[in-house]
């Protein structure tokens, strides 16, 4: 296994690749095919890839505070796509963007990180998995679950892999079980963090979604 990854394994960079053009197909699906269910099942790798690159960036990253507040100024600015492409209306508070869930779960490994027992552990992941659902955020407390089994065994390969594709089984595993495809790259990842487009994967997502929303108002 250490072989492959050293000789056909993936950068950060081209993990990101993947998880975007996963995210498109299953955006388009959502928006202007809604009764494709293929174009979901392919969509489904894209959010563990990005828990997992969540992860790395956490545990990697210089100044974790200007990452979350990265995260939190493009969870705003996302919004309004969001609510327009998936609700078609300009702000809607029943759903929010996958840029809180992801931003919850960066609080999370902070406050993990911070706490020396598990018992306070515990109470964090439940507070945090709660604040999710009550925020309604994209996969809500079940997200922040998968970030933080990525986490927690960050250092375990295989059982992190094992309880990544788990998840997958487990959450809406009608359709999410496609997603455990995505432990295939996400075991191949080397360690190299590739060319750097940081900016441009943080606006792709709300820009992809306006670009979604103009389609199929087009299309009406």
């Amino acid at each position: 296994m250490e072989w492959i990854r050293n000789n056909l394994g993936l950068t950060t960079f081209q993990l990101k690749c993947i998880a975007i053009i996963s995210m498109v197909v299953d955006h388009t699906g959502a928006v202007l095919f809604p009764g494709s269910l293929l174009l979901r099942y392919i969509g489904r790798i894209a959010f563990p890839i990005f828990c997992f690159l969540l992860v790395e960036g956490f545990t990697h990253t210089s100044n974790i505070h200007r990452y979350m507040v990265r995260l939190l100024i493009f969870a705003f600015v996302s919004e309004i796509p969001y609510d327009l492409a998936f609700r078609g209306t300009i702000i809607e508070f029943g759903y929010q963007n996958v840029f809180f869930t992801l931003f919850l779960g960066v609080v999370l490994m902070y406050v993990l990180q911070k706490a020396a027992e598990w018992p306070v552990k515990a109470i964090e992941l439940l507070l945090v998995m709660w604040l999710a659902e009550v925020l309604k955020t994209d996969y809500g407390s079940q997200g922040i679950l998968l970030i933080a089994a990525f986490f927690l065994l960050r250092n375990r390969l295989w059982i992190k892999l094992a309880a990544g594709a788990a998840w997958c089984f487990v959450w809406n595993g009608f359709v999410q079980k496609y997603g455990a495809l995505a432990m295939v790259p996400i075991a191949l990842y080397n360690g190299e963090r590739g060319r750097s487009m940081k900016y441009f994967f943080y606006a792709f997502y709300p820009l992809h979604l306006l670009l979604l929303y103009g389609i199929a108002r087009w299309l009406i």
